[in-house]
């Protein structure tokens, strides 16, 4: 039995997911440094580069499946940075805003 290929086939996959996400630094990190000078928030840039290399635009992302599973380990990451620095008395003094706000 030739495990070999299916060896092959796994590095030429995480071959491609590498090269998505250089594609995507090499992308972002110009715009990043391009949106300060224009004084665009950060998370614009980010949404007009994503819009821009992703499979509904030109297309340059091959595993936009894969990207995505990373981009939602990175989201769980950002929100359990945020919950860390949230201060639980600055939210019992917010009580009204958030529960309305959670209502709607």
């Amino acid at each position: 039995m030739n495990l070999q290929p299916g060896i092959n086939m796994a590095r030429m996959h995480d071959v491609g997911l590498l090269k998505d996400l250089v594609l995507i630094l090499l992308v972002v990190l110009p715009a990043t440094l391009l949106g300060d000078r224009l004084r665009l928030p950060t998370i614009v840039v980010y949404i007009f580069c994503g819009a821009l290399i992703g499979p509904n635009a030109l297309g340059w992302i091959q595993n936009a499946e894969e990207v995505a599973v990373l981009a939602e380990i990175g989201v769980v990451l950002l929100l359990f940075t945020i919950g860390l620095e949230f201060s639980l008395p600055r939210l019992f003094h917010l009580r009204r805003i958030v529960l309305g706000s959670g209502l709607l």
